[in-house]
């Protein structure tokens, strides 16, 4: 509480993340081994119990249930482990004050990675995706040549600079040797112990994050040629738009299109997870090396120049096959709109016709009511006629004079109007009344 105010219930875990993953304090000469694992997203716990069980063996404390990194000292060795969405790191360092330091070994023979229980290795969850041995060798120690450091690293491939302003000198050859481990060999001129830290951290990640981002590569093969065929076979449906003649092409047309969309949107659900990791873990090499501050060595590439000309391509490969794949999925969207169009405008057709047929039975049946008013008028004043001539006929039974023609003659015009109004006057009060529920 600040003067009465109430906390956010995260503002503590935002504070202490700013904080989290600290680097480790380093002194040459220096042992550091690196793996890092790959279990996917759903195997923290099992990693963190990994981790709480190597700690009560050395006798270290363990780390808290909700922690994702922990700098572990245990004993002869230092453990730093950090869990990541995908996987996770755990990297060995032994300084020359540790026992078992063997300050004669040349670089690699006598790797930290010995110090480590063979059994608890072996139960770690996921698989083996990076393994680095780094040396960090004093200022004091020879100098080294092109010719010793071939020796070191196998061949003649491997790049090297000047780092942190000129403090330390880096050979690395991104490369497998018979042991399995990748090899990272780090002369100190000035470095100061965070510095060191800061060093073999970035150069750790750089390598971590190169392999994590090349994963989208084999996928971005694979798929590559699919969606070849894919774009071959929407070439052909765009085609047909231009050829169908009635429904049941319209019908087989929109089948093709609906497999097709489903073709490409299950690779994009495949893949689209993969490639975005892929960028941003590329972006984080990148930041990592600009963060080296490398400077050139005569007569080797440095480590920027050899990922660029390695990595770059590889991630162009990716990002060309997640635009083909985007702009697929466009031309499909757009032929299917087009589809919908032509089916849109084969319906309005359709129902004007309707319209117009229907049009002309309004016109026919109101000639017919109209024939049938008539009629209707007709027979109803012949039976009103009628029924005056009966009328007529029963008065003069009566023995009033009357004559009977003329009477029937005279009310044959009467008795037509009056039906007549009659019959507008119904049909105007049944309009009236349409009228009004419409409304």
């Amino acid at each position: 509480m600040v003067t009465g105010l109430r906390d956010h219930p995260l503002r503590r875990a935002l504070t202490d993340e700013i904080h989290a993953r600290p680097f480790a304090r380093l002194a040459p000469p220096q042992r550091v081994t690196h793996l890092a694992l790959f279990s996917g997203e759903g195997t923290a716990a099992a990693d963190h119990a990994r981790v709480t069980a190597l700690c009560e063996r050395f006798g270290a404390p363990p780390p808290a249930a909700d922690d994702r990194h922990l700098m572990a000292d245990l004993g002869p060795l230092q453990l730093k482990w950090e869990r990541h969405t995908e996987f996770s790191t755990y990297t060995f360092f032994q300084h020359a004050g540790s026992p078992g330091f063997d300050t004669a070994a040349a670089p690699f023979a006598a790797p930290v990675m010995d110090l480590v229980p063979l059994d608890w290795l072996q139960s770690l969850p996921g698989e083996l995706l990076v393994a680095i041995h780094l040396e960090m060798e004093s200022r004091e120690s020879a100098q080294r040549d092109i010719d010793d450091l071939a020796l070191l690293f196998g061949s003649d491939n491997f790049a090297g600079s000047l780092v942190s302003g000129g403090a330390a000198t880096v050979w690395m050859d991104f490369a497998i040797h018979d042991d399995g481990f990748g090899r990272i060999l780090v002369r100190d001129r000035h470095l100061k112990p965070r510095q060191a830290g800061r060093l073999v951290q970035r150069l750790c990640e750089i390598e971590t994050y190169r392999s994590v981002a090349l994963l989208a590569l084999p996928a971005a093969r694979s798929y590559g040629s699919r969606l070849t065929r894919a774009g071959e076979r929407l070439t052909e449906l765009t085609a047909r738009l231009s050829e169908i003649t009635g429904l049941p092409d319209e019908q087989k047309l929109l089948g093709d299109l609906t497999r097709l969309s489903a073709e490409v949107e299950g690779i994009a659900a495949a893949v689209n997870y993969r490639f975005g990791a892929a960028r941003a873990y590329h972006a984080l090499v990148c930041r990592r090396v600009e963060e080296l501050r490398e400077e050139r060595l005569e007569g080797l590439q440095t480590i920027d120049d050899f990922l660029e000309r390695r990595l770059a391509p590889a991630m162009r490969t990716c990002e060309a096959v997640m635009v083909r794949l985007e702009t697929l999925s466009a031309r499909i969207a757009r032929a299917g709109e087009l589809l919908r169009t032509r089916v849109d405008v084969t319906l309005e057709a359709q129902n004007s016709n309707v319209l117009h047929s229907m049009d002309r039975r309004a016109k026919m049946q109101l000639r017919l009511q109209q024939t049938v008013e008539g009629l209707s008028i007709a027979a109803i004043s012949y039976y009103l006629v009628g029924l005056i001539g009966y009328a007529a006929k029963a008065v003069k039974a009566a023995g009033i004079s009357l004559n009977i023609d003329v009477i029937t003659g005279a009310a044959i015009p009467v008795v037509v109007g009056l039906v007549g109004f009659g019959v507008w006057r119904l049909r105007r009060l049944v309009a009236r009344d349409s009228d009004s529920h419409n409304d």
